[in-house]
């Protein structure tokens, strides 16, 4: 219904609608919003109208999961966590993984720093896209294009390695990937290869945050 009413408002209620009965069946058959959190319930809302745009992507990347044999569902990183996390599946690189609106996938295995890279660096994706709505995609691919066309001409002029300088530029010094990096204690990261745009990270790790808790306990 939140789904629906959203997309009556730009006169696409039945496509709307569809993709928020497929995401709201996904989500509760498989629980994975913590219902008793406010920041549960507003993540529910949000995914289902202003983010609604990332949630219709999101149920695309888990139909492309669902086709490959590698994919595998983990209840332990989903359930009461407001996002679906597969092993496998909807990847773009090798070795990445990747967060599609509420779906994070790519995952190569689930060692502990895996885990992390989900709640800590993946998780701040998912709520970038939930905050951001439709501008997420917009910021995040124009920055990408943008960066991209600045690091091919300093790479040539500049006699840089070209990829390696269009990476740093279009992807890592991307102002959301500098948050997510931040969040995981990860900035900057050792890929970087020296351009760095962004001398210091943008938010405070959440590990430090959790050992300062444990500290005042």
């Amino acid at each position: 219904m939140v789904a629906g009413a959203t997309g009556w408002l730009v006169g696409l209620a039945i496509p709307a609608a569809i993709v928020g009965f497929v995401h709201g069946w996904l989500a509760g058959d498989r629980r994975i919003y913590p219902w008793r959190r406010a920041a549960g319930v507003a993540a529910f809302v949000l995914d289902h109208s202003w983010a609604l745009l990332t949630t219709t992507a999101s149920v695309l990347s888990q139909a492309v999961s669902w086709a490959r044999r590698d994919s595998v569902y983990i209840a332990a990183l989903s359930e009461r966590q407001a996002r679906h996390v597969f092993a496998g599946g909807y990847r773009l690189r090798k070795g990445f993984a990747i967060t599609v609106g509420t779906t994070v996938s790519g995952l190569a295995d689930t060692s502990e720093r895996r885990w992390k890279l989900v709640t800590d660096h993946e998780d701040c994706h998912v709520w970038q896209a939930r905050l951001f709505g439709p501008l997420y995609v917009v910021l995040y691919v124009g920055w990408m294009i943008t960066a991209a066309v600045a690091g091919t001409v300093i790479a040539v002029t500049r006699r840089r390695p070209l990829a390696a300088t269009v990476e740093a530029f279009s992807y890592y010094n991307n102002p959301f990937e500098w948050w997510a990096y931040s969040r995981e204690g990860r900035w900057p990261p050792p890929r970087l290869a020296g351009h760095v745009k962004w001398r210091g990270p943008i938010v405070q790790s959440l590990s430090a945050k959790r050992e300062s808790r444990a500290a005042r306990r």
